[in-house]
């Protein structure tokens, strides 16, 4: 199996089934580097837990700690493409029901640009590298990242 498809498939079971960090955890460092370097991250998990760190450090006012409520009022999915020199080239909202939530979304994610370079996961024939990051909102529009989360 191709190495980008066995990470897309270890991505989705990890957001299905929950594999993130406790609350109250720190974040693991795994792929970081400044915005604009080159990452070191190995795997596209790794890559996406990097992002999810940048995301959180550079939007700590839209954030919200601790324990997910039991009924998140909105859930937005964003597919995020990022360029062989670190720059967000694609945010598109995939799901939402709250166009607040939506807004929220895309501002962070322009807000951090740009992001650590993707350069050892981009295939050869590619420029972009492309995922998927669900933003999980409270009631006052804070948002966890599912790549971070601790389970609902």
């Amino acid at each position: 199996m191709h190495p980008l498809k066995t990470a897309a498939i270890t991505a989705a079971a990890t957001l299905l089934f929950g594999c993130s960090i406790m609350p109250g955890a720190t974040p693991r460092p795994t792929g970081a580097a400044a915005p604009g370097a080159e990452s070191d991250a190995r795997s596209l998990d790794a890559y996406k837990n990097a992002i999810a760190q940048h995301i959180l450090a550079g939007n700590a006012d839209a954030v919200f700690s601790g324990q997910l409520p039991p009924m998140l009022p909105a859930i937005v999915v964003v597919n995020i493409g990022i360029d062989a020199d670190g720059r967000l080239s694609k945010a598109v909202v995939q799901r939402s029901r709250d166009n607040e939530a939506s807004r929220v979304a895309l501002a962070s994610l322009r807000r951090v640009a740009p992001f650590p370079k993707p350069a050892r996961l981009l295939r050869a024939d590619s420029r972009v590298l492309e995922f998927s990051e669900t933003f999980l909102f409270n009631a006052d529009y804070k948002f966890q990242l599912r790549t971070l989360a601790g389970p609902q």
